[in-house]
C-alpha cells in the first residue's frame, strides 16, 4: 500500500505532497475565523448557534437600518465612526508617507552614527505590545497642558504606521542607483530637485504600497485606539466592539463582513497597482 505522503524527489520549483497539505491546512487555519464569520453573517437564527440552522438576509438588513437610521439611544452612530475612521486613516497614509520618504532616503543613501539603531528603532512598533504602547501614549496624551481628540489617534496610528511605509520606500530606494541623480545633477539640476523629479518617480511602487497598509493598518487598529477614544471621537472597530460590550449584536457579523471585502478590495487594488514585488509587509 502506497504512503500518501511519499512522492518522487521533487524537482526544483516543484511542490510535493506533504507541502501541498500542509500548505492547504495553514491556509484552512488562517481563513477559518472569516470564513465563520461569513457563515454567521448570514444566520436566519435569532441567537448565534453555530452552524446557524437557517440562513437569510436579516442581520444584512438589520445592519442597513443602522446605519441609515440609527437608534437614539446609541451615543456615537455609525456614520459618524465610519466618518472618524476614514478621516483619520487618510491623515494617517499622507503623514506617514511624508515622513516615510525622506527617511527612507536617508537610511539608503546616507551614512550617520546610530544609522543601526535608528533603523531597528523604526521597527519597534511591530514587536512593542499593543496594549502597553496604549497605555503609554494614553498617560503621554494626558499630561500635556492641552486637550486632543482626533490627532491624538492619527499620531498614534501614523507611528504603528510608518514601519510599513519605510520598509516600502526603502525597499524601491535600494533598486535605485546614485547615478540617476549624479546624472540629473550633471544637467544642472539642484540636488533637492534631482530627488524630488528623479528619486521620488522611481519609489512611486513602494511609495503607492506603503500609502494603502498605512490606510489599512489604521482603518482596522483597535487595541492602541481602545485606550485614546473618547466618547465623541471612535472609529468603526472600536464602534463595533461597542456593540459587543452588553451582549453581542449579530450585526457585528455583517460589519464586519463589510470591512472585511475593503480590506481585500484595497489589497487587490495594491497588487494590481505595483504588484507582488513592490510590497513589503
Amino acid at each position: 500500500m502506497s504512503n500518501p505522503f511519499r512522492s518522487h524527489a521533487a524537482l526544483p520549483g516543484e511542490t510535493g505532497r506533504f507541502a501541498m497539505i500542509l500548505s492547504g491546512v495553514i491556509l484552512l487555519l488562517a481563513v477559518l475565523p472569516i470564513l465563520t464569520m461569513i457563515v454567521m453573517s448570514f444566520s436566519g437564527a435569532s441567537n448565534l448557534d453555530f452552524p446557524p440552522s437557517s440562513f437569510s438576509l436579516q442581520w444584512y438588513e438589520a445592519a442597513w437600518r443602522t446605519f441609515v437610521s440609527p437608534d437614539a439611544s446609541d451615543v456615537l452612530s455609525l456614520g459618524q465612526a465610519l466618518t472618524t475612521s476614514l478621516l483619520v486613516s487618510c491623515l494617517t497614509m499622507v503623514l506617514a508617507t511624508l515622513v516615510a520618504v525622506p527617511a527612507s532616503y536617508a537610511l539608503t543613501r546616507c551614512e550617520f552614527r546610530g544609522k543601526a539603531v535608528a533603523l531597528q528603532l523604526m521597527s519597534l512598533p511591530l514587536v512593542f505590545p499593543m496594549v502597553v504602547l496604549g497605555l503609554a501614549l494614553l498617560l503621554v496624551f494626558d499630561s500635556l497642558p492641552f486637550h486632543m481628540d482626533t490627532s491624538r489617534l492619527v499620531i498614534a496610528h501614523v507611528i504603528l504606521a510608518l514601519p510599513f511605509v519605510v520598509k516600502n520606500c526603502t525597499a524601491a530606494m535600494v533598486s535605485i542607483g546614485t547615478e540617476v541623480e549624479e546624472a540629473a545633477q550633471m544637467l544642472g539640476a539642484a540636488p533637492t530637485r534631482a530627488i524630488l523629479d528623479v528619486v521620488v518617480p522611481l519609489m512611486r511602487s513602494g511609495i503607492l504600497a506603503g500609502m494603502l497598509l498605512a490606510f489599512i493598518v489604521s482603518f482596522n487598529e483597535f487595541t492602541v485606539t481602545y485606550f485614546l477614544y473618547n466618547i465623541d471621537v471612535m472609529t468603526v472597530p472600536i464602534w463595533m466592539y461597542s456593540r459587543t460590550v452588553s451582549s453581542l449584536d449579530p450585526t457585528v457579523f455583517s460589519f464586519a463582513v463589510l470591512i472585511v471585502l475593503i480590506d481585500f478590495a484595497l489589497i487587490w487594488a495594491l497588487e494590481k497597482l505595483v504588484g507582488d514585488g513592490g510590497v513589503s509587509f
